[in-house]
Protein backbone atom coordinates (compact mmCIF):
# COMPACT_ATOMS: atom_id res chain seq x y z
CA UNK A 1 0.00 0.00 0.00
CA UNK A 2 1.12 3.26 -0.47
CA UNK A 3 0.68 5.96 1.68
CA UNK A 4 1.00 9.53 0.07
CA UNK A 5 1.07 12.00 3.17
CA UNK A 6 0.87 12.41 6.76
CA UNK A 7 -2.62 12.72 6.69
CA UNK A 8 -2.88 9.59 4.59
CA UNK A 9 -0.50 7.69 7.23
CA UNK A 10 -3.26 8.97 10.16
CA UNK A 11 -5.93 7.67 7.94
CA UNK A 12 -4.51 4.23 8.20
CA UNK A 13 -4.33 4.12 12.16
CA UNK A 14 -7.74 5.43 11.89
CA UNK A 15 -8.86 2.74 9.69
CA UNK A 16 -6.51 -0.26 12.02
CA UNK A 17 -8.35 0.99 14.72
CA UNK A 18 -11.91 0.15 13.81
CA UNK A 19 -10.29 -3.63 13.42
CA UNK A 20 -8.77 -3.93 16.88
CA UNK A 21 -9.52 -6.52 19.42
CA UNK A 22 -8.46 -7.30 23.13
CA UNK A 23 -5.30 -9.63 22.42
CA UNK A 24 -4.28 -7.89 19.11
CA UNK A 25 -0.80 -7.33 18.61
CA UNK A 26 0.31 -4.90 15.94
CA UNK A 27 4.19 -4.68 15.04
CA UNK A 28 5.20 -1.89 13.57
CA UNK A 29 8.72 -1.81 11.59
CA UNK A 30 10.40 0.75 10.03
CA UNK A 31 13.32 3.52 10.12
CA UNK A 32 13.51 6.86 11.98
CA UNK A 33 11.07 8.99 10.62
CA UNK A 34 9.12 6.28 8.53
CA UNK A 35 5.36 7.47 10.12
CA UNK A 36 5.16 4.44 12.92
CA UNK A 37 4.36 6.98 15.57
CA UNK A 38 2.04 8.71 13.44
CA UNK A 39 0.41 5.51 12.59
CA UNK A 40 -0.28 5.14 16.21
CA UNK A 41 -1.70 8.85 16.61
CA UNK A 42 -4.13 8.22 13.56
CA UNK A 43 -4.81 4.44 15.18
CA UNK A 44 -5.52 6.41 18.76
CA UNK A 45 -7.74 9.14 17.24
CA UNK A 46 -9.87 6.39 16.04
CA UNK A 47 -10.15 5.35 19.26
CA UNK A 48 -11.31 8.84 20.29
CA UNK A 49 -8.22 9.64 22.45
CA UNK A 50 -8.53 13.54 22.56
CA UNK A 51 -4.56 14.12 23.75
CA UNK A 52 -0.78 13.91 22.79
CA UNK A 53 1.05 10.61 22.11
CA UNK A 54 4.27 11.37 22.07
CA UNK A 55 6.48 8.92 21.19
CA UNK A 56 7.18 6.27 23.54
CA UNK A 57 11.19 6.09 22.89
CA UNK A 58 12.52 7.02 26.56
CA UNK A 59 9.26 5.39 28.68
CA UNK A 60 9.54 2.57 25.71
CA UNK A 61 5.67 1.84 26.97
CA UNK A 62 2.82 4.51 27.32
CA UNK A 63 -0.45 3.43 28.12
CA UNK A 64 -3.86 4.50 26.98
CA UNK A 65 -5.93 2.67 29.23
CA UNK A 66 -8.97 5.10 28.63
CA UNK A 67 -9.88 3.86 25.78
CA UNK A 68 -11.31 0.67 24.20
CA UNK A 69 -9.82 -2.01 23.82
CA UNK A 70 -6.95 -0.54 26.12
CA UNK A 71 -3.66 0.50 23.82
CA UNK A 72 -0.17 -0.07 24.86
CA UNK A 73 2.33 1.85 22.73
CA UNK A 74 5.61 0.26 22.94
CA UNK A 75 8.88 1.45 21.21
CA UNK A 76 11.57 -0.84 21.66
CA UNK A 77 14.79 1.10 19.97
CA UNK A 78 16.52 1.43 23.17
CA UNK A 79 16.25 -2.24 24.25
CA UNK A 80 19.95 -3.99 23.90
CA UNK A 81 18.91 -7.29 24.77
CA UNK A 82 15.72 -9.30 24.09
CA UNK A 83 15.62 -10.58 27.64
CA UNK A 84 14.44 -6.88 28.73
CA UNK A 85 11.10 -7.77 27.40
CA UNK A 86 10.42 -9.84 30.49
CA UNK A 87 10.39 -6.44 32.56
CA UNK A 88 7.57 -4.66 30.79
CA UNK A 89 5.06 -6.60 31.66
CA UNK A 90 3.77 -6.90 27.94
CA UNK A 91 2.24 -10.45 27.80
CA UNK A 92 -0.48 -9.22 30.65
CA UNK A 93 -1.37 -6.04 28.92
CA UNK A 94 -1.99 -8.07 25.73
CA UNK A 95 -4.55 -10.11 27.97
CA UNK A 96 -6.67 -7.49 27.85
CA UNK A 97 -5.55 -4.72 25.39
CA UNK A 98 -4.14 -3.65 22.40
CA UNK A 99 -0.29 -3.72 21.84
CA UNK A 100 1.30 -1.53 19.80
CA UNK A 101 5.10 -2.20 18.92
CA UNK A 102 7.92 -0.06 17.03
CA UNK A 103 10.89 -1.55 16.69
CA UNK A 104 9.45 -5.36 16.66
CA UNK A 105 12.80 -6.53 15.49
CA UNK A 106 15.10 -5.85 19.05
CA UNK A 107 12.39 -7.88 20.68
CA UNK A 108 14.23 -11.11 18.50
CA UNK A 109 12.45 -13.09 15.32
CA UNK A 110 10.11 -15.43 17.54
CA UNK A 111 8.12 -12.39 19.36
CA UNK A 112 4.42 -12.12 18.88
CA UNK A 113 3.93 -15.12 15.74
CA UNK A 114 0.33 -13.87 15.59
CA UNK A 115 0.92 -9.99 15.03
CA UNK A 116 -0.02 -8.43 12.34
CA UNK A 117 3.76 -7.54 11.24
CA UNK A 118 3.74 -3.90 9.44
CA UNK A 119 6.70 -2.69 7.66
CA UNK A 120 6.74 1.08 6.48
CA UNK A 121 9.75 2.32 3.70
CA UNK A 122 10.09 5.63 2.51
CA UNK A 123 9.95 6.19 -1.00
CA UNK A 124 12.46 8.76 -2.91
CA UNK A 125 9.29 10.95 -3.43
CA UNK A 126 8.98 10.95 0.58
CA UNK A 127 5.64 8.42 0.29
CA UNK A 128 5.71 5.76 2.55
CA UNK A 129 5.38 2.00 1.66
CA UNK A 130 3.54 0.40 4.37
CA UNK A 131 3.74 -4.00 3.54
CA UNK A 132 1.98 -6.64 5.89
CA UNK A 133 2.65 -9.80 6.85
CA UNK A 134 -0.62 -11.09 8.20
CA UNK A 135 -1.56 -14.16 10.05
CA UNK A 136 -4.73 -15.95 10.25
CA UNK A 137 -5.85 -14.29 13.41
CA UNK A 138 -6.17 -11.40 11.24
CA UNK A 139 -8.17 -12.78 7.91
CA UNK A 140 -10.61 -10.97 6.94
CA UNK A 141 -9.40 -7.42 8.61
CA UNK A 142 -6.35 -7.09 6.69
CA UNK A 143 -5.96 -5.35 3.76
CA UNK A 144 -8.50 -2.66 5.92
CA UNK A 145 -11.72 -1.73 4.25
Amino acid sequence: MIVADEAAMLAVGEALAKQLRPGDVVTLAGGLSAGKTTLVRGLLSGLDHRGEVPSPTFAIVQPYEMVEPPVWHVDLYRLEDPSELDELGLDEAADVGVLIVEWPERAGPHSWPEALALSIAVDEDGARRLTATVPAAWEGRWPLP
